[in-house]
């Protein structure tokens, strides 16, 4: 125990530093325009005060040229006039437009702020707390690693009968839900995609509330939590923890400041700030003690000289005096913060304690050390590393893991910390697999959308419930084979057209101008058809090639398969990018990433790639002899027919 706990600290410390390097050698390396091409930088912002909201200042940052950037709502940030190694001043992304990024900031900007600068900034917070939880580890958190430390023999626990509050839930929820509730230590529930994972949480959670349980509710992104919340808030007693600036703005009930701020008892903290702001703005006008008037006197030594009415060491007498009251009045202030500190910890502890399911990132969970908890759910529990996972896990006696480890791992930037993208779910599934019940059910797409990915993934134990939908139920009906309704699954070979996939200098990534426009032609050819562009989304494995097409304008969603986990488009238009003679596929053998690219279509999925560079991999040959074999609906095109 001791051996891997340590283990995990160094992988967590490695992991923690390759991300900071990676972050301060661009600022010190790269110039603003080249972090700003990287989406990691925006440059000539004009900042603009719009007001305050639960004790943070908002600041606009907006310019005339549009923004395209990979900061979005909930990173952190610096700010700084051009040079962010020298500046201390962080804030939260809340809001983001075409042409405008607003901050929730601590800190009012110095008046010399005209045109400014905003880039990503990668905080160690996170790991801190992750190393503090495994020094500090306790009997939940040390008795979740004895289940993958230790061989256990553990019983099937059977079912639980239950009175379903959702009366849409399918057998297989039903059945994963039961289960949950009779597990005495853990469960696992594995929703593959499209099969209502989310809903299934949703319902167990309320049971477990109804049967008087304590529930904490944890994932590792803002994003899940708020997702929960949203199908909860009206269902169960709640707060949501956790900094206010990276909570959804339609959820801002929820959270401990708003709570805090409306609970009966804040009257009493109004008073006292208002008198904190009147002690504040009297201590203006005296000297405050620096070095230059104290000379080596202490606080005590000069309120005595002042008592005295007596001076020393060469001060005017009307500076001990002006000295002596700024520290008279400081102490008073002190006081105060701390009365206002201790009322604001006593209503929070009985939010807290009132509260059926409190819900928080992973991370910010930290922070109920003196709470215990009946039940800890966890969603995404796919995506969070072992370090991350046991903050939460160590608060409850019980805990219920939600994800699909078919899907992508952890996004680990540290080779030397490649063990962390093993989570607790993919070890607990594979040595207790009586744990855990798959959600078969799926209802995000076509069911011919589904054969593949169903039969190469899991064993073809997914069943569609949503069968033949295609875009004419949308009234489109395309002029051509790529746009034709009928044509579910189109794989465009480019084999036959002589191109190869580029790499720029600076860069590891990849592009390939040739698919890049074949991506551009059947995006214009469905606009002009009349297809609406919130229908669309155009993944690439390959960041290079994602900027590639983003410089186009083609106003459609564009990004990675790792930007595309967990959301769906009617259509979705996937680019390979490799082409070579040396039949190599790099990391598009991660087939996690493919199953995530291949899911996230509900209708049509088109494929642009080079089936003779692509077959070296047993995967994606079996992909395209399947898509080769197949008619009705599924089609493969010569790249030069498009031409």
């Amino acid at each position: 125990m001791d051996k891997y706990i340590k283990r995990l600290i160094q992988l967590v410390e490695f992991e923690r530093n390759e991300e900071v390097k990676i972050m301060e050698w661009e600022m010190k390396n790269l110039t603003g325009p080249q972090r700003e091409k990287k989406g990691r930088a925006v440059l000539d912002l004009t900042p603009k005060i719009i007001g305050e909201e639960l004790g943070m200042y908002l600041i606009k940052f907006g310019r005339k040229k549009v923004i395209n950037t990979e900061i979005s709502v909930g990173d952190e940030v610096i700010i700084s006039k051009n040079d962010p190694t020298k500046s201390d001043i962080k804030g939260i992304v809340v809001e983001k437009g075409t042409r405008f990024i607003t901050i929730s900031t601590n800190n009012l900007l110095p008046k010399s702020f005209k045109k400014v600068r905003l880039d990503l900034y990668a905080s160690d917070i996170t790991y801190k707390r992750q190393i503090e939880n495994l020094e500090n580890l306790n009997k939940n958190g040390k008795k979740v690693l004895t289940y993958i430390l230790e061989t256990r023999i553990l019983s099937d626990n059977g079912i639980e009968k239950f009175k379903e509050v959702d009366k849409k839930l399918n057998k297989f929820q039903k059945l994963t839900i039961s289960k949950a509730l009779r597990s005495k230590d853990f469960f696992l529930i594995h929703g593959p995609f499209g099969t209502g994972k989310t809903r299934t949480l949703v319902e167990y959670i309320i049971q477990e509330v109804k049967r008087g349980k304590k529930v904490l509710v944890t994932a590792d992104s803002n994003l899940a939590v708020d997702n929960l919340i949203e199908r909860l808030e009206n269902k169960v007693s709640h707060v949501r923890l956790g900094h206010p600036s990276r909570i959804s703005k339609n959820l801002k009930k929820s959270s401990l400041i708003f709570q805090i701020q409306t609970h009966e008892r804040y009257k009493n903290i109004e008073k006292l700030k208002y008198e904190f702001e009147k002690l504040l703005e009297k201590r203006e006008t005296f000297q405050k003690p620096i070095p230059k008037w104290k000379r080596g006197l202490n606080d005590n030594q000069i309120l005595k000289l002042a008592k005295n009415n007596k001076t020393q060491r060469g001060i005017p007498l009307k500076v001990i005096k002006d000295m002596a009251e700024w520290i008279k009045l400081n102490n008073k202030i002190e006081e105060i913060k701390e009365k206002i500190s201790k009322v604001e910890e006593e209503i929070a502890n009985e939010i807290i304690e009132n509260s059926q399911v409190v819900f928080s990132t992973n991370s910010s969970s930290y922070i109920l050390d003196k709470y215990n908890f009946n039940v800890v759910v966890v969603d995404e529990a796919t995506q969070s590393t072992i370090p991350s996972i046991l903050i939460p896990l160590s608060k409850g006696e019980k805990f219920i893991l939600a994800g699909d480890h078919k899907q992508l791992p952890p996004t680990i930037l540290s080779n030397k910390a490649k063990e962390l993208s093993i989570t607790l779910f993919e070890k607990l599934i594979e040595k207790y697999p009586k744990r855990s019940e798959v959600l078969k059910i799926q209802y995000r797409m076509n069911e011919k959308l589904m054969e593949f990915p169903n039969r190469e993934f899991y064993n073809n134990i997914l069943i569609s419930h949503v069968k033949n939908i295609t875009l004419k139920d949308l009234a489109f009906s395309g002029k051509d084979i790529i746009t034709n309704p009928s044509s579910i699954l189109i794989f465009i070979d480019t084999s036959n057209v002589e191109h190869f996939e580029k790499q720029k200098k600076d860069s590891s990534s990849y592009f390939n101008e040739f698919e890049a426009q074949i991506v551009k032609h059947i995006v214009e050819k469905f606009l002009k058809e009349g297809a609406d562009k919130n229908w669309i989304g155009i993944i690439s494995p390959y960041d290079d090639q994602v900027e590639l097409i983003r410089s186009y304008n083609l106003d459609i969603d564009i990004n990675t398969v790792d930007g595309f986990q967990g959301r769906e488009k009617e259509v979705i238009i996937i680019s390979f990018v490799r082409s070579n003679k040396r039949k190599e596929i790099g990391f598009l053998s991660d087939l996690r990433r493919l199953n995530v690219a291949l899911t996230r279509a509900k209708r049509k999925l088109i494929l642009i790639g080079n089936s003779s560079t692509l077959e070296i991999n047993p995967t994606y040959k079996r992909l395209i002899e399947f898509i080769k074999e197949n008619d009705g609906g599924i089609k493969w095109l010569k790249a030069s027919s498009l031409i």
